[in-house]
């Protein structure tokens, strides 16, 4: 089992929506931003390559100001900058048994996940 922090925020879907709606090219902007942040965390704390995983994601907020769907549409993020990484091969079915969100107010913004290899 494998502990990855990601300190901060992640845009929530509202955030998503508005940047899509700004201009066409804004939510591209977005998400490489994004994936490249969560990929460059996965690098330095030197994940190892999982091929299939069990993924617990616990977001701390600040405030229950923001609907938990909302908060956990960042998980596309995260994913997909796991495979950018190369900590998985790929962002399919085959790689995941489960995939859980937990949701934590605390001052010290974060999203913390866990990575568990399955079989």
């Amino acid at each position: 089992m494998i502990r990855m922090i990601i300190p901060g925020r992640l845009p929530s879907m509202n955030q998503i929506i508005a940047a899509s709606k700004s201009h066409y090219g804004q939510y591209s902007s977005m998400k490489n931003k994004f994936t490249n942040m969560v990929a460059m965390h996965a690098k330095k704390q030197e994940l190892p390559v999982f091929e299939r995983v069990s993924v617990t994601i616990t977001w701390y907020c600040k405030k229950k100001r923001q609907d938990p769907d909302n908060i956990a549409t960042g998980e596309k993020f995260i994913l997909d900058g796991l495979v950018k990484a190369g900590k998985l091969p790929n962002d399919v079915w085959k790689q995941f048994k489960e995939l859980k969100h937990h949701f934590e107010v605390d001052k010290n913004e974060r999203v913390e996940i866990i990575l568990k290899e399955e079989a």
